[in-house]
């Protein structure tokens, strides 16, 4: 093969490479997203079953092994993560508004990041 015909086929190469990886990347950004709702937990969902103060039976629920979720309308999305700022911010968003950006799987948001609603 001549030299050529090498760098071109080199440079066909890399274009193609890049091109994958760009929309490799763009693929995986569409898949993210931002949820706002307020923050709740799995085992209760919309409603606390516990008499008082919903932030006290979220937090109690959350200890006992359930996992933080968010309501968006009428749907109740559980929140996987295992990252200790977020699950922090979680915790001092309990019954509040919180906007959640991650990707969702059914009835779950893989959590990349959470922050208090505006």
């Amino acid at each position: 093969m001549n030299r050529s015909l090498r760098k071109v086929l080199l440079a066909l190469a890399v274009t193609i490479l890049g091109a994958t990886l760009t929309l490799s990347a763009a693929i995986a950004a569409a898949k993210a997203k931002t949820y706002t709702g307020t923050v709740t937990d799995a085992m209760c969902g919309a409603k606390h079953m516990m008499e008082g103060d919903n932030m006290r039976c979220l937090r109690a629920c959350v200890q006992k092994g359930s996992k933080y979720a968010l309501v968006v309308g009428d749907k109740v999305y559980t929140l996987d993560t295992a990252d200790k700022t977020a699950l922090g911010t979680l915790d001092g968003l309990a019954d509040k508004k919180a906007t959640v950006k991650g990707e969702v799987n059914g009835d779950a948001i893989e959590v990349s990041s959470v922050m208090a609603a505006r």
